[in-house]
């Protein structure tokens, strides 16, 4: 975490550093986004500089744009100005990587620093299909820094700079809960029920493995699409057929496992995925964990997960149990070695 090692991106008058794109919702809060910007006073010719973090939801994708009507909305706006400064430098550096990135960039680098509201989704995309084209459906979050005279200018590209980033989530570090579920089925032309009973190990993991009677089993995705109204769809994400049968009289106890994966889904349109920065994998949507107050005001694209299993007896009997799909948080200083689903 030296200065060395920030991000950067400039233009003639503005150059932006950061010292990461990955920022974790710890749920209770969420790392706020800091960096410095370091402007030419010269070439701004008197013009002033701005900051801006914005959550957006494309919710169509850009080749659908008509008429000058975009499928997107903005979930989240604050903009700041930078320089001339509004306040001083010491109120408004928040880390030693900032101290360090002032020091060395001399009197005309200036913080900024921004907090994230707790009614924002994580970033999450839709994988688009093999012959998609333009921006893909995405809760996306971006970092930019522009020239004008006064705040609402038209941002000329040219005296911008935009820096995509990331809202992501890792598992909670202990979960006592085990999933579990079971029922009975009673049958017209059978004294005895059927019953079945399915259980996983944990709450949150990378790779599922239960047990239970069963003939058909899979691993869906739910993904609740939040704007003007609430949409679900459900993908399947892993998914096994089994011959093992149960005679009657008798019982089965077994362990299937199944590995939801994105290398097992890579051209499945739709898909809701880890938000993606250019030039790096992804892997599947982390289910969403979101403070019960505040889950009526989220919109954007809420992931959960479950394991369904369904069986064949004078019919379809079926069972599911939720649980958690995500990554474990790293060791300290190592955010970006992330496990692949």
């Amino acid at each position: 975490n030296s200065p060395n090692s920030s991000i950067i991106l400039c233009v003639l008058q503005v150059a932006v550093y950061m010292a990461k794109r990955d920022f974790v919702d710890h749920c209770d809060f969420v790392d706020p986004v800091d960096g410095v910007i370091l402007i030419d006073p010269v070439q701004l010719k008197g013009r002033k500089v701005y900051v801006m973090l914005s959550c957006t939801f494309r919710y169509g994708r850009q080749d659908m744009d008509v008429m000058g009507v975009a499928f997107r909305r903005d979930l989240f706006v604050v903009t700041r100005q930078v320089y001339p400064e509004l306040q001083d430098k010491e109120k408004l550096t928040h880390n030693k990587i900032q101290q360090k990135l002032l020091r060395k960039l001399g009197d005309n680098a200036f913080p900024f620093f921004f907090e994230f509201p707790d009614n924002l989704p994580c970033s999450v995309a839709l994988q688009p299909g093999p012959s998609d084209v333009g921006k893909k459906c995405a809760v996306e979050f971006e970092v930019k820094a522009f020239c004008g005279e006064i705040q609402d200018d038209k941002v000329d590209k040219q005296s911008s700079v935009r820096l995509n980033i990331r809202k992501i989530q890792f598992s909670p570090e202990s979960s006592k809960v085990v999933p579990t579920a079971e029922t009975t089925f009673e049958f017209l032309m059978s004294e005895k029920p059927l019953h079945v009973k399915l259980s996983l190990p944990k709450e949150v993991d990378t790779t599922i493995v239960f047990i239970i009677v069963c003939c058909l089993s899979s691993v869906e995705q739910v993904t609740n699409v939040v704007l003007y109204s609430n949409d679900k769809y459900v993908k399947s994400v892993a998914k096994e057929e089994t011959s093992d049968s149960v005679p009657s009289g008798t019982s089965l106890k077994k362990e299937y496992t199944l590995y939801p994966l994105l290398a097992h889904n890579k051209d499945r349109r739709g898909l809701a995925l880890d938000g993606r920065l250019k030039h790096e994998d992804t892997n599947l949507a982390s289910s969403s964990i979101v403070k019960q107050e505040v889950l009526k005001e989220v919109q954007g694209m809420l992931v959960s997960y479950k394991v369904v299993v369904r069986m064949i007896a004078s019919g379809e009997v079926s069972l599911e149990v939720p649980f958690r799909l995500m990554n474990p948080k790293p060791e300290p200083g190592n955010i970006s070695s992330r496990i692949r689903r």
